[in-house]
Parts: C-alpha cells; sequence; structure tokens
C-alpha cells in the first residue's frame, strides 16, 4: 500500500520519550489509516481510521509495545481486508463480544441491574410490582434468555401468553418492562437494537382504565347511608366514612396513623413518603395537608377509643403492626351490594371530584386538584402548598362534609 511502513520500532520510542518528557498527546502514522496514539504520561495505542457506509470510524489493534509493529500492521491488513469484503470491522467486533458475554446478559441478569438503578427512584411499592411482574410473567419464559438472541417474536409470544388469561393491561405493562431493559441494555453496549419497541402494534388494545364511581345524588345519598349503618368492623366503618369525608387515595387512608392527626386544629398532615410521586420528588416535597371537617372529627374522635392505642387509625384485622389491608374495603364494599363497576374504594376521589365541580360553582377548580393532591407542573405547582389556598380548602371540605350528610337525610327511612 502505497505510503504505508513510516514507522520504526526504535523510531516508535524515541518519540513516546518525547511525548512523555513534554506532557503533550501526539499521533504517529503508518499509512492506510493506520497510527499510535501517544499519550502525555506514556500510553500508546494502535489505532486503524477507516470509512464504511460513508462514514468514518475507528477500531483499536491494541498497545505498544504489547502489540508490536509488525502485529499491529498485521491486525491492520486482516482488518482491511474484512472491509473490502464488505463487513464494518467494528460492527463485526460488537457482535463477536456480544456473542461472548451473552450467557452472562441473559434477560433475568439485566433486567436485575435495570430494577437495582430503576428502584432507587422509586417507591418501594411500585418496585415491588415490577418485581413481580418480572417474576410472574417474564422471567419464567425469557429469563435465561441471552438479551442478544431475544427477538421480537420471542417477546410477543411471552406478552400474549398474559393476553390469553385476559390481562391485556398487564400485557402492555409488561411490554413496557421490556423496553426498558432493552433501552438499558442498549446503554451498556450489550443488544444493537431494541426489539420491544414496536411490539404494542401487535397487542390488543388495553380497555380504558377508570375507577368506578358513584355520582347520582341520590345514589351518593343511598351509600352514605348504608356506610353508617354497616354491621362489620367499626374500624371498617370508620375507614368507609374518612374516605368519604376527605377523597383521600385508599392507600394513604389505610396506612393513616395517629401521630399526623391533630385533633385540636383538625388537620391531617400525610407525610411526603407516603403520597404518589418518585423516590426524588418524595424527598423535597411538604406533608400533604388535609383539613378534618366537623363529621370526620368525630367519626375519628369515636374510632379513637378503638384503636387510638396504636399507631394505625385503621390497624389489620390480624395485627402484626399492619395497616388495613387492601382487600378490606374491596370486600366491604363486595357486601353493601356495590360491584366492582359499580363503586371502588379509589371511586371515592372521582365522586367528589364531579358533585363538587357540578354543585360549588364558586369553589375554583385548583382548590379541589389541590385537595386530590393532584400536582401541577411549572411555577404554579407549588402554589398548591401555599397558605393563602388553606382557608378554601377547609372552607370546602366542610361544605364537602355538609353536602354528602344533606344527601344521605334525603334517603326515605327503610323502618
Amino acid at each position: 500500500m502505497a505510503g504505508s511502513n513510516k514507522l520504526t520500532e526504535r523510531g516508535i520510542r524515541s518519540e513516546m520519550a518525547q511525548a512523555k518528557a513534554s506532557g503533550v498527546a501526539k499521533k504517529l502514522f503508518d499509512g492506510g489509516g493506520l497510527y499510535l496514539e501517544l499519550t502525555g504520561k506514556g500510553g500508546a495505542y494502535w489505532r486503524w481510521k477507516y470509512r464504511h457506509a460513508g462514514r468514518e470510524n475507528r477500531l483499536s489493534l491494541g498497545t505498544f509495545p504489547a502489540t508490536t509493529l509488525a502485529a499491529a500492521r498485521e491486525a491492520h491488513k486482516a482488518q482491511v481486508s474484512a472491509l473490502q469484503a464488505g463487513t464494518d470491522p467494528s460492527a463485526a467486533r460488537k457482535l463477536a463480544k456480544m456473542a461472548q458475554d451473552a450467557p452472562k446478559n441473559t434477560f433475568d441478569a439485566v433486567s436485575a441491574r435495570w430494577l437495582k438503578v430503576r428502584a432507587t427512584e422509586w417507591s418501594e411499592g411500585h418496585t415491588h410490582t415490577i418485581r413481580s411482574r418480572l417474576h410472574n410473567d417474564l422471567l419464567p419464559y425469557i429469563g435465561g434468555r441471552p438479551l442478544s438472541e431475544l427477538g421480537a417474536p420471542e417477546l410477543l409470544a411471552t406478552l400474549r401468553r398474559i393476553e390469553d388469561r385476559g390481562a391485556i393491561e398487564s400485557a402492555h405493562r409488561c411490554k413496557m418492562i421490556c423496553k426498558q431493559v432493552f433501552d438499558f441494555a442498549l446503554a451498556e453496549g450489550i443488544v444493537i437494537a431494541n426489539p420491544a419497541q414496536a411490539l404494542g402494534a401487535a397487542l390488543q388494545r388495553p380497555p380504558d382504565r377508570h375507577h368506578a364511581a358513584l355520582v347520582d345524588p341520590a345514589e351518593v345519598g343511598r351509600l352514605m347511608c348504608a356506610m353508617r349503618i354497616y354491621k362489620g368492623s367499626p374500624v371498617t366503618r370508620a375507614a368507609f366514612l374518612i374516605s368519604a369525608y376527605t377523597f383521600q387515595r385508599p392507600g394513604e387512608i389505610r396506612a393513616m396513623e395517629w401521630c399526623e392527626v391533630d385533633m385540636a386544629t383538625a388537620m391531617w398532615s400525610i407525610p411526603a413518603k407516603r403520597m404518589k410521586g418518585t423516590v426524588a420528588k418524595k424527598a423535597t416535597a411538604q406533608p400533604h395537608r388535609v383539613p378534618l371537617s366537623r363529621q370526620a372529627i368525630e367519626v375519628l374522635t369515636d374510632l379513637q377509643q378503638l384503636t387510638g392505642g396504636g399507631v394505625h387509625v385503621f390497624p389489620g384485622e390480624r395485627g402484626g403492626g399492619r395497616c388495613m389491608s387492601e382487600n378490606t374495603l374491596r370486600a366491604a364494599l363486595r357486601g353493601l351490594g356495590y360491584s366492582n363497576e359499580e363503586m371502588t374504594a379509589h371511586g371515592f376521589r372521582a365522586m367528589a371530584r364531579t358533585l363538587i365541580g357540578e354543585g360549588f360553582d364558586d369553589v375554583q377548580p385548583d382548590v379541589v386538584e389541590a385537595q386530590l393532591a393532584h400536582g401541577k407542573s411549572g411555577p404554579l405547582g407549588s402554589a398548591y402548598d401555599r397558605a393563602e389556598f388553606m382557608p378554601k380548602r377547609v372552607a370546602l371540605m366542610q361544605r364537602w362534609a355538609d353536602l354528602l350528610d344533606d344527601l344521605a337525610s334525603r334517603v326515605p327511612s327503610t323502618s
């Protein structure tokens, strides 16, 4: 090759000594794109600069003196031959490395590394949910497969197993897990493409998700009456009423602690760590303050005789220091005759939002959203926590409780 073999071993060593003494990096060209890159600290790296498919690339061929000048030229010659045959040497090396590492880069191993990183940003509950989906729906079928060998058809077959049992939404959520695991693998250089990217088009569309709620005033009145005369546990009855009067998230109500409730000021302060959001957001957020109506205080005062000696306002039936289980209110609603398509524990929020929006024309939507703990992005987001909103929220919660009592009073007596 014209212009090649410009370097000598002796000349290289002399240049290395000068580069190290001066601390200045430089490149020594041998021809044909082969060169030795000298650092100012004594390092020397063989590189080959070439073009493939119109793009410039560089390939590492070893270090000097471990890789001698003659050995570097032989390696360069072999790579030039591969390039002339139509192979991209850099891509070929990456594929060879992937094949070598494939046994240790299984879906199980890579998803575990991905989850370890992401769990630092998620709540404990969300992390548990993702881990459960992995262990129940994905790892039994593709956990042992090297990621570099997993293609779209195999992933789709796994997701359709989930679809076949009627869990359409779960299939889409598992598809998102697969996509994120492959994105993680792309960043690590384990794969060169994400086969999960377009799988959504091959899955059944999930039904529109909503939490069933009663929004007809007459039906809401009947629900309030049913909850008041609930024949089961008085703790469950109290949880029903607090859900209605405060319309906070079911998990936040179930985990409510007595130390969070200030009876004197009629205020419930939910710690940020128990609110919805990422770990980073919770670390800097303020507690969510919930004004308690006169009716809510009466419920809590009565309940304090039963559970006030413990940590949780609504302790679990099995004890052990745990709060009420997620299934308790769900089962109790079924016991009252409400199916999952009619009313849910989360439905108290939609119930309040709808009736307040339709009946309280003078209440600003932002005040309702603040009480629901629906955060806003942008500069207005912090306004929810400003003190100027609190008087309006206090007034709103009392009006809401009074409305519920009024609706219940209109229900004809069955006695």
